[in-house]
């Protein structure tokens, strides 16, 4: 499996995210190939999007200020982890764990990184929708079968460091069942699905870093992946199978 990152030039609100692709992997050389894969940094397709707020224009509620003061935020910044989340489940000094788009997130997945100063980014608007849209750009303009994946970071329980997952993808299947399969035993696999794409970000994300490499998207090429003609929704379980909110009891 090869990886191959993507320098692109600074995105900004209203670019072509899929023409900007086009111009860099020409500039460099690159030319996907049928079933390549392109993983694609969310703050990049948020940013294209329009999905930035300064934060001098955000009017924080009653309930944010008080909200702020438990968890050491900023009262505007709450304020839209408010609006952007389904639920807020608690925190530590800067970070709110939240419920945004059925999964965890930390604060909303707003990021104050690789924003301007006195801005945030938010989370793209239907990522993917995001990734449908600019696959089918990229198919036209190469002519080939390609997988596009919008991935973020996010921590593991009770570990250090960012692992990669994928909030939305279009052309390969997100999430493999290989139950049934044998192991090197030979018995049955019963309970063993793969993550294929949140794995795919997590290796793009070593190239991309997460700070200035200005490498929003890495091309994935002979990925061991279940290519689709169209998209799928990632696959949620509900709070109850669980292991960790079964494991804590974690009430609506």
């Amino acid at each position: 499996m090869q990886l191959i990152g993507i320098k692109t030039p600074l995105i900004v609100p209203g670019d072509d995210l899929a023409m900007v692709l086009c111009t860099a992997m020409k500039k460099a050389g690159i030319k996907p190939q049928e079933n390549d894969i392109i993983v694609l940094a969310e703050s990049a397709v948020a940013t294209a999007q329009g999905r930035i707020v300064k934060l001098e224009d955000v009017k924080p509620s009653d309930k944010a200020i008080e909200l702020s003061t438990i968890y050491e935020n900023d009262p505007r910044k709450m304020e839209l982890i408010l609006r952007e989340s389904e639920e807020i489940l608690g925190g530590i000094p800067g970070v709110v764990v939240t419920i945004t788009k059925g999964v965890l997130c930390p604060s909303a997945g707003i990021d104050n990184s690789n924003a301007p100063d006195g801005y945030v980014v938010l989370l793209p608007a239907s990522p993917k929708e995001s990734a449908t849209e600019i696959r089918s750009k990229l198919m036209k303009e190469y002519n080939c079968g390609i997988a596009v994946i919008v991935g973020d970071s996010r921590t593991q329980p009770l570990r250090l460091g960012c692992v990669g997952i994928a909030l939305g993808c279009a052309g390969i299947e997100p999430v493999e069942d290989i139950r049934g399969r044998k192991d090197l035993f030979g018995k049955p696999l019963v309970m063993t699905r793969r993550a294929t794409a949140d794995n795919l970000v997590s290796a793009a994300q070593i190239i991309m870093g997460e700070a200035d490499e200005s490498t929003p998207a890495v091309l994935i090429r002979g990925a061991p992946a279940v290519f689709i003609e169209g998209s799928m929704d990632i696959p949620q379980i509900p709070r109850e199978e669980c292991l960790y909110f079964a494991c804590f009891d974690i009430k609506n």
